[in-house]
């Protein structure tokens, strides 16, 4: 049988791209390749999860107030347990805990990099077989090599991001990362149980035809972003519409859909939480940096995203991302004087 050469593994781009930088140390490729480790664990808990005993809720809270899932805790502990076993990463921080947790020991302290995740993000839709994922970001270190990671460098902007990316779950599951070099997809091919090149040097459309929003909130949404909205539910073929609604409930589907076929995700402060409900460090970072990798581009409704210091772990904010002609648009109403 003749091999297709034509196939490049997840493990094969991440080498690749080392021998074009000679002078890599290979410790964010190991990173990646951990992280797609853990990925293709929970792709198989997610696949049968209709079978075994790991659906519902785990009887918990996480520290966001919310009911922690089953699932939830399982992908938590697949992306710990790789990334503390690994050799590339000195801690984390993730949405289902309180706090950062350090890897303190001889290799750990000596890794430039540390990894904030969301382990299971849309895990409401769980129970109803609709599309899930991870999302996750790396920063360099800016605390000492050879000590113990610090809060500083978890608590840096996105901008300060050396690689982001997501795996979404669903029909097939698919890992997307994004460095400063760009954007690629990686589907995972179940015969061979590797993560193979499938979309490579992805580019966000400059425009697209999809809005994303919860119109539930309709109501409480800032004056502007409901002209928006409104706009958009007006736009037909004079104004380069008509536009199409489409919101899951699960941000790494909406986003990815969007990213792919062109579009805008919003996620606006409402009169009860002015501030949001999405986490600047496990959600908006690492989409932002994708997307504006893409071409596209992501704000909170005032400053780009990636320029928001962050003050707290699990803090809160708006979004709006995007193709960015829409984004664009967007801005025209929310920055109007009037």
């Amino acid at each position: 049988m003749a091999i297709n050469r034509k196939i490049q593994t997840l493990d094969e781009f991440t080498i690749q791209q080392m021998r074009d930088f000679p002078k890599a140390t290979g410790e964010l490729s190991g990173l990646l390749r951990d992280i797609g480790l853990a990925a293709k664990r929970v792709h198989v808990e997610v696949n049968k999860a209709g079978l075994v005993d790991i659906l519902g809720d785990a009887g918990t809270m996480n520290v966001q107030g919310e009911e922690v899932k089953k699932l939830d805790v399982f992908a938590n502990n697949q992306f710990m347990g790789v990334l503390q076993h690994g050799i590339s990463c000195a801690g984390v921080g993730s949405e289902e805990m309180d706090d950062i947790v350090v890897f303190d020991d001889e290799v750990s302290n000596k890794s430039k990099y540390v990894c904030l995740f969301d382990p299971l993000d849309g895990s409401s839709n769980i129970d109803v077989n609709v599309s899930i994922g991870t999302i996750f970001s790396v920063f360099r270190r800016v605390s000492e090599l050879g000590k113990p990671a610090t809060r500083e460098d978890f608590l840096q902007p996105g901008t300060n991001q050396v690689a982001a990316g997501y795996v979404i779950y669903g029909s097939s599951t698919m890992l997307v990362y994004a460095t400063r070099r760009g954007v690629n997809g990686f589907t995972l091919d179940q015969s061979i149980g590797e993560f193979t090149l499938s979309h490579p040097d992805i580019k966000c459309p400059d425009k697209g035809k999809i809005y994303s929003v919860n119109h539930g909130n309709f109501f409480q949404y800032d004056e502007k972003v409901k002209q928006y909205i409104t706009a958009c539910q007006k736009k037909d073929k004079s104004t380069g519409g008509p536009y199409t609604q489409r919101y899951i409930g699960s941000m790494v589907a909406d986003v990815h859909r969007n990213l792919i076929k062109g579009g805008i995700f919003m996620y606006p402060g409402t009169t009860d939480k002015p501030k949001g409900k999405l986490r600047l460090l496990y959600e908006c970072n690492p989409f932002a940096f994708i997307v504006e990798k893409a071409g596209g581009k992501a704000t909170n409704g005032d400053i780009r995203i990636l320029d928001v210091q962050p003050t707290e772990l699990h803090q809160r904010t708006p979004l709006f991302i995007g193709s960015k002609l829409m984004m664009e648009e967007l801005e025209s109403y929310t920055h109007a004087t009037q």
